[in-house]
């Protein structure tokens, strides 16, 4: 098999890797560099749960090669709270009970991240919307579009950051 060597940039540091060429990159953010917040599921892109930010919009990183990413920024749920200020995002989770078994939690706080950068103050059809592709079998969902809202409202004093 051939290997090639990638220089990635995730959440603000560089990693250099030398994989196959037909590893995704949830292959090596798990495997390679321990980054095990971003989870495996359905692996046909369908449950969200390997949701990554690629240079600011959600992306699930079971759809991708991890060469695909070269030179490009990747943000895991490990590196959203270094963004500065997401944590009013889990926050927000936590204060509207927004988390249970917590499987589905690092994809839809990326998605939301993703989605309140572009809308700081979204409806609820909006956020419904915007988290379509992340699955959830505990919640029902009210309680994490809720907490969405809730990030959405808060006051400028506490921004989410920027993903770019």
């Amino acid at each position: 098999m051939s290997r090639i060597a990638l220089a990635l940039t995730i959440n603000g540091q560089r990693h250099d890797v030398l994989t196959e060429a037909h590893r995704t990159l949830l292959d090596v953010l798990r495997a390679d560099l321990g980054l095990t917040g971003t989870k495996e599921n359905c692996l046909e892109g369908e449950c969200g749960v390997c949701t990554v930010l690629l240079d600011g919009m959600a992306v699930d990183s079971c759809l991708l090669l991890a060469a695909q990413c070269q030179g490009r920024e990747i943000v895991t749920i490990e590196g959203v709270s270094s963004r500065g200020g997401d944590d009013v995002l889990a926050r927000a989770f936590i204060d509207c009970g927004a988390v249970q078994c917590g499987y589905c939690i690092p994809g839809m706080i990326i998605s939301a991240t993703a989605f309140l950068d572009e809308h700081p103050s979204p409806s609820e059809a909006e956020v419904r919307e915007a988290l379509a592709g992340n699955l959830c079998r505990c919640t029902g969902y009210q309680k994490i579009v809720d907490a969405v809202l809730a990030a959405g409202r808060t006051s400028g004093t506490e921004t989410r950051g920027d993903a770019r």
